[in-house]
């Protein structure tokens, strides 16, 4: 890992699957995911993650919907439940942002941060029909209604994949990455 800088790990080159069922799957482009090797996380390791993209809601019916980021099948991010707009919005942008730093190292290593999401096809409060967006800012594990805690315990000391994925709950909507950005950073020690 670089020290002191960041450094890119995974570029999309296109875009992600269309996913309108109703069921966790990977949202990333073959391309995007990379494979952390043994050992090669270290305690301090930040991994940020840019991605954007386009969603789809209908007004009756709309569910929720969650991103949740995983390394070798462990969530190591999870924004929750959250709900979709009960406007209907058909293909419009949402961007994702997060921080995530390896707290933890070896057999169980952890991880903890933060991340927001932001689209119009999320109900933030009244139904947006002026095209106003929602916000949501969560933590590691649980999403934007619990209080931040580390994620799950991961081995760090074999080969992880890193992966995104969304769930809706209904298959009323559509969702799509079309920019997808991890880097990796560490502290630079003296």
């Amino acid at each position: 890992m670089a020290s002191g800088f960041w450094s890119p790990l995974s570029i999309a080159i296109g875009d992600g699957p269309t996913l309108t069922a109703a069921a966790a799957a990977t949202c990333l482009p073959v391309t995007a995911k990379y494979t952390f090797p043994p050992n090669s996380v270290g305690q301090g390791t930040a991994l940020r993650i840019s991605a954007a993209g386009r969603a789809s809601c209908v007004i009756t019916t709309p569910g929720t919907a969650r991103l949740d980021i995983r390394l070798g099948g462990t969530v190591i991010y999870d924004t929750g439940a959250l709900p979709m707009n009960t406007v209907a919005k058909t293909t419009v942008p949402w961007k994702f942002d997060a921080l995530i730093v390896c707290r933890a190292i070896g057999t169980s290593g952890n991880f903890f941060g933060f991340a927001s999401l932001l689209s119009e096809a999320l109900l933030g409060g009244l139904p947006s029909a002026s095209g106003d967006s929602s916000i949501y800012l969560s933590a590691v594990s649980g999403g934007a209604d619990t209080a931040p805690a580390v994620s799950g315990s991961v081995d760090l000391t074999v080969a992880n994949t890193f992966d995104c994925f969304f769930t809706q709950t209904v298959a009323t909507g559509q969702f799509i990455v079309h920019n997808f950005v991890m880097e990796s950073g560490s502290v630079a020690l003296a």
